[in-house]
């Protein structure tokens, strides 16, 4: 059996990926940095970066497929070419030494970022956004990686893109944007909220989502891996009844959180260390990003379950592993 390549295996979904695919009994190979961890994960291993060629040609080589996990996932960057430089030259490195391995498929994750959300209504496979309606440099990185994976697509390698939406689980290790709601809610670091919305997702769907796009997916189709539809408020509130901790009461205007955002930026750019609310976050925010998955579920049969166990996985994973 030949073993199938995962990319990001250390972070949040990819992890995912990669145990989903042992679940099926698949041999996973895992492409990790020399200064990369894969935790509470035993797969074979294979050095490299993105952004160096022929570590790729080395990992992909002899593997059946690649699931292209692995992003510069960061809101806000002091340096914003290093996310171009993972993201969209690592993902062509990537699908070029997949087409050179003749690899028989490759899964893109992708983000719901690159969904087209209009105005009060739900964003789907069929819209498609423009650079210009990319919010800072995350986005627009991940749009043009979704660009060059669907080039690479049309010139007739089967190339499958999945977008996640907000993803939530155990094993969050970073943590993400999202699971750092779930985080700052459980140390009381969350006195107000914004009125904005998420669609979440439990990861384990996700992850599950990924294989049946492997399987089901049409070459050069993108496929939404979402869920729930939920306002931050409603998420805060399913957050509440789970821990037996108060839920914020205050609504912060947008106007408020924007000048916090700029204050922090600023701040960031002079003092060193992320920002503690990147400007770049509070714009994306502005828009409450509901979509829809019927695609994946008519065409991949993606089927997820409700958010609230993934909510209660996440909270129980990081009181355990010391993050509280």
């Amino acid at each position: 059996m030949r073993p199938i390549l995962v990319t990001g295996a250390s972070g949040f979904i990819g992890w995912h990926v990669a145990r989903a695919l042992q679940s099926a009994g698949r041999a996973v190979r895992a492409l990790i940095r020399p200064t990369s961890k894969l935790r509470d994960l035993e797969v074979e291993t294979a050095i490299g970066d993105l952004r160096d060629p022929a570590s790729l040609a080395k990992a992909v080589a002899g593997c059946e497929a690649v699931y292209h996990v692995a992003a510069d996932y960061r809101l806000w960057a002091k340096n914003p070419s290093e996310l171009f430089a993972a993201n969209v030259e690592g993902t062509r490195n990537l699908l070029e030494a997949a087409r050179s391995a003749a690899v028989d498929r490759v899964v893109y994750t992708s983000t719901v970022g690159c969904i087209s959300v209009p105005e009060g209504g739900l964003g789907t496979e069929a819209l498609q956004p423009s650079l210009e309606h990319m919010v800072g440099a995350y986005k627009r990185s991940k749009f043009l990686a979704e660009r060059a994976a669907l080039e690479i697509a049309q010139q007739g390698f089967p190339v499958v893109i999945v977008n996640p939406t907000a993803p939530i689980g155990d094993h969050d290790v970073k943590p993400t944007p999202t699971g750092r709601i779930v985080l700052d809610f459980i140390t009381g670091r969350m006195p107000a909220f914004i009125d904005t919305g998420l669609n979440l997702v439990d990861v384990r769907d996700v992850a599950n989502g990924h294989l049946l796009a492997c399987e089901h997916g049409r070459p050069g189709e993108r496929y939404i891996l979402g869920a729930e539809n939920l306002t931050l408020e409603r998420i805060l509130s399913r957050l509440a009844s789970i821990t037996g901790k108060p839920s914020p009461k205050v609504k912060l205007p947008w106007a408020v959180a924007w000048m916090a955002g700029v204050a922090t930026t600023a701040w960031a750019r002079v003092a060193g260390g992320e920002p503690r609310a990147p400007l770049d976050a509070v714009r994306m925010a502005k828009k409450k990003m509901f979509v829809s998955h019927e695609k994946a579920r008519l065409e991949l049969g993606f089927e997820p379950g409700a958010v609230d166990a993934a909510l209660a996985r996440a909270v129980d994973w990081f009181r355990a592993n010391g993050y509280c």
